[in-house]
C-alpha cells in the first residue's frame, strides 16, 4: 500500500508539469523568452571622461601633505565633514568644514562650506523632481573680508546615450556659459564643452574629447583650445590589478608629457600604487584601512634623476568616519 501511495503521487506531479508545459508554454516562457538589448547606461558627463585613469594617477598620492579628515553623522541625517592639512614644503596650514542636508520627499540636497580662507559657500540642488533625469543648483560664495561675491545656476540631464550640462556664472560685466554634452552608443563616447564669455562675445573654451568604454578597458582622447592634445587608456587586468597610461602634449613643443600607474590590492584592506612619468619623477602610494571607518595612507615621491640629492617628498593622510 505504501508503494502505491507514493507512486500515485509521482505521477500525479508528473501530470502537473507536463499541464504547465502543455498550456501555451507558460511554465518555461520566463526561461525562452527573447532576450532584450537592454538600455544603454548613462553616459559619463564630459569632467569625467578618462577618469578610471586619472584616478590611478592621482588617488592615494598626497606626497608633501599631512592631511586629517574627519566624516560624522548625526542622528537626524545631517553630515559634517572637517579636513586639516598641512603643507610640508611652504609650512602653511588649511582647513575646512562641510555640512551636508537632504530632504528626500523634495529631492532637494544644501552644502554648506566654510575654509580657512574665510570662503563661505552654499549649494542647493534639486534632482528628478520636474523630470526624470534633470538636476536643478544654484551655487553662491561670499568672502566677508573683501566682500568678494559669486554665483553660478547649475543645470544637467542625463538618460539613456546622452549627458548634457549647462552652468551660468554670474559676473557684474556679464556672465560666462560653461556647456557641455557627451553622447554615447555602443561603447562609444563623444564629447563638446565650451565656455562662453558674453561680456566680450568671446569662445574661451573649445574642447572636444572621443573614447571608448568596454568593461575592462577604457580609451580617452582630447583637443584642448586646438592646442592641447591628451589621452589616456585604463585597464583592468584582473580583480586585483589596475593599470593606466596617460600621454599629453602641446602645438609647438617637442615635449610629450607621459605617465604610467598601476594599482594592486593586497588584500580587501589593503592597496598598493605606483607611477612614473617622463620627468623620472616616482610616486608610491600605500593605503591600509585598520578597521571599519579608519584609514590611513602613506605616500612619497622620488626624484628618479637626482636619488642622492634629496628633494624628495614624503605624505600621511588619516581619515576617520563615523
Amino acid at each position: 500500500m505504501a508503494e502505491k501511495g507514493v507512486g500515485s503521487e509521482v505521477q500525479h506531479k508528473t501530470e502537473q508539469v507536463k499541464l504547465v508545459e502543455n498550456k501555451d508554454h507558460c511554465g518555461t516562457c520566463v526561461h525562452h523568452a527573447p532576450k532584450g538589448n537592454g538600455t544603454m547606461a548613462v553616459p559619463p558627463s564630459y569632467a569625467d571622461l578618462g577618469k578610471s585613469a586619472k584616478d590611478i594617477l592621482n588617488k592615494g598620492f598626497g606626497y608633501g601633505i599631512l592631511k586629517l579628515d574627519v566624516k560624522t553623522k548625526s542622528q537626524s541625517g545631517v553630515e559634517f565633514a572637517t579636513s586639516g592639512s598641512n603643507n610640508t614644503d611652504t609650512g602653511k596650514s588649511g582647513g575646512h568644514l562641510e555640512t551636508k542636508y537632504k530632504v528626500s520627499d523634495l529631492g532637494l540636497n544644501f552644502n554648506q562650506k566654510w575654509n580657512t580662507d574665510n570662503t563661505l559657500t552654499t549649494e542647493i540642488t534639486m534632482e528628478d523632481q520636474l523630470a526624470k533625469g534633470l538636476k536643478l543648483g544654484l551655487d553662491a560664495s561670499f568672502v566677508p573680508n573683501t566682500g568678494k561675491k559669486s554665483a553660478k545656476a547649475k543645470t544637467g540631464y542625463k538618460r539613456e546615450f546622452v549627458n548634457v550640462g549647462c552652468d551660468l556664472d554670474f559676473d557684474m560685466a556679464g556672465p560666462t556659459v560653461h556647456a557641455a554634452a557627451v553622447l554615447g552608443f555602443e561603447g562609444w563616447l563623444a564629447g563638446y564643452q565650451l565656455a562662453f564669455d558674453t561680456a566680450k562675445s568671446n569662445l574661451t573654451q573649445n574642447n572636444f574629447a572621443l573614447g571608448y568604454k568596454a568593461g575592462d578597458f577604457q580609451l580617452h582622447t582630447s583637443v584642448n583650445d586646438g592646442t592641447e592634445f591628451g589621452g589616456s587608456i585604463y585597464q583592468k587586468v584582473n580583480s586585483n590589478l589596475e593599470t593606466a597610461v596617460q600621454l599629453a602634449w602641446t602645438a609647438g613643443s617637442n615635449n610629450t608629457r607621459f605617465g604610467i600607474g598601476a594599482k594592486y590590492q593586497l588584500d580587501k584592506d589593503t592597496s598598493l600604487s605606483a607611477k612614473v612619468n617622463n620627468a623620472c619623477l616616482v610616486g608610491v602610494g600605500y593605503t591600509q584601512t585598520l578597521r571599519p571607518g579608519v584609514k590611513l595612507t602613506l605616500s612619497g615621491l622620488i626624484d628618479g634623476k637626482n636619488v642622492n640629492g634629496g628633494g624628495h617628498k614624503i605624505g600621511l593622510g588619516f581619515e576617520l568616519e563615523a
